[in-house]
């Protein structure tokens, strides 16, 4: 059965974010992942993740102004000090909660800039990422996000990604795979995951349309989970979903297609 993770900041928010720790625990997951902890005190997370006996899998590089519609600045030429600055705090984070695996956003280029800079930009903060993060035993990833969601997301097919791990040229640079995100831009799941395991360091997954449950729309996730035990993935699944009608009452899936 594949290792499920649950996304504190799209399930149980019922809750406020320091009591989903508990929720989750309650609910059976012995992992959790969240997308930006920096508005809360690093101490306090550490102390709910202890406290339930919850395994950190993963949290995001500071991504700017989200509130505003920013989707991470990793490719923002203007402002390479703020990613690095960010990458330090991301580190800050991670440490003291034991976290190993920090997602890097790509984000959508700035209005009038150069599409080659963009990309210099962007392969240039990975690499600088790459390297700080290997020094402090935390592991990179980029993800591909689809452009449906996102207009004009810099990052949005595997292809891609591989592209970029390879122009980088760290060994300490990763893929995440979101399978909601794939379906949606290019299909061809599951040969993919099998071909690039060795380059993708963390899966997530979400069903379409809708975002929600898996089982609630187009993709065989019972097929899937088992192809993905099958093809030897040991790492965390994070749940990343708009949960239909309320967190708890949409978990019973996980028995149904994995159990």
């Amino acid at each position: 059965m594949p290792k499920f993770d649950a996304n504190l900041s799209l399930l149980f928010t019922e809750l406020p974010f320091l009591d989903r720790f508990e929720a989750a625990a309650d609910s059976g997951f012995a992992g959790v992942e969240f997308q930006f902890p920096y508005a809360f005190d690093r101490h306090a997370i550490a102390e709910r993740l202890e406290r339930h006996d919850l395994v950190p899998v993963l949290h995001n590089l500071p991504a700017g102004n989200w509130e505003a519609g920013e989707r991470g600045i990793a490719c923002h030429p203007d402002r390479i000090g703020e990613f690095q600055d960010g990458v330090g705090r991301a580190i800050e984070y991670a440490t003291t909660f034991g976290c190993r695996q920090l997602n890097c956003l790509a984000g959508i280029a700035p209005a009038g800039a150069e599409a080659d800079t963009v990309r210099e930009t962007f392969v240039a903060n990975l690499r600088f990422a790459a390297a700080r993060l290997k020094d402090a035993g935390i592991r990179l990833l980029v993800e591909p996000i689809n452009t449906f969601d996102i207009p004009g997301f810099q990052l949005n097919r595997t292809a891609q990604a591989l592209a970029l791990l390879d122009e980088v040229g760290s060994d300490n640079l990763f893929i995440q795979y979101d399978v909601y995100h794939m379906q949606r831009m290019e299909g061809e799941l599951a040969n993919t995951l099998e071909r690039q395991l060795p380059r993708i360091a963390h899966i997530q997954i979400a069903d379409t349309p809708g975002r929600h449950e898996p089982g609630s729309g187009e993709i065989n996730y019972a097929w899937l989970f088992h192809h993905i035990d099958r093809i030897g993935y040991t790492g965390w699944i994070g749940c990343e979903y708009l949960p239909a009608a309320g967190t708890h009452a949409g978990l019973g899936w996980m028995k149904a297609l994995a159990g």
